[in-house]
């Protein structure tokens, strides 16, 4: 990694995030609740969706994708580009603040781990990969977003949830997320 890449926000915490206050909480009944299995398990659990099998990996439209947990605004379809990953990715985020990142070292490897950093729900993972002008990849489960269109900006995000999309399979030996 290169010297200075990442935001300041960035913290040494190895495979597993430390238990951290976030602005924003809810009792773990109510998110089993609101959430899919599959939005549960990558959020909660750190969990990663099949490659290629994401609600939102080949999504085009135009608008502002969003933490399916919290809602909190993270990406712009602005941003979204097609890196052939299987997942989606972004270049750049709505906001620096919108994302914690931490160390990974999981699978024998290292890795960013993106959370949101109002909740702390696990998102993907940050490679340094990516398309100018950032050069990042922040390589994103469909699980962990809900999608609010431009179009429709006024009214709540959708998300498999409340979407009613497909469920992914869990791939616990993928190690791209």
């Amino acid at each position: 990694m290169q010297s200075g890449f990442l935001p300041h926000t960035y913290t040494c915490t190895g495979a597993r995030r430390t238990k951290k206050t976030w602005p924003v909480s809810f009792p773990q009944e109510e998110i089993r609740k609101r959430l899919t299995p599959m939005q549960y398990h990558v959020t909660q659990e750190r969990g990663t969706e099949s490659a290629f099998a994401g609600e939102f990996t080949h999504h085009k439209d135009e608008g502002t994708y969003a933490c399916v947990v919290c809602g909190a605004p993270l990406f712009s379809s602005n941003a979204k580009f097609d890196s052939g990953s299987g997942w989606p990715s972004f270049f750049d985020l709505v906001k620096e603040e919108s994302v914690t990142l931490s160390d990974d070292f999981s699978y024998g490897m290292h890795r960013v781990e993106t959370t949101c950093s109002q909740c702390g729900a696990h998102l993907g993972h940050l490679f340094d990969d990516g398309p100018r002008p950032t050069g990042k990849r922040y390589c994103i489960n469909s699980a962990s977003l809900a999608f609010e269109s431009k179009d429709t900006a006024s009214s709540t995000p959708s998300s498999t949830a409340e979407g009613g999309a497909a469920s992914s399979s869990v791939s616990d030996g993928n190690t791209e997320l």
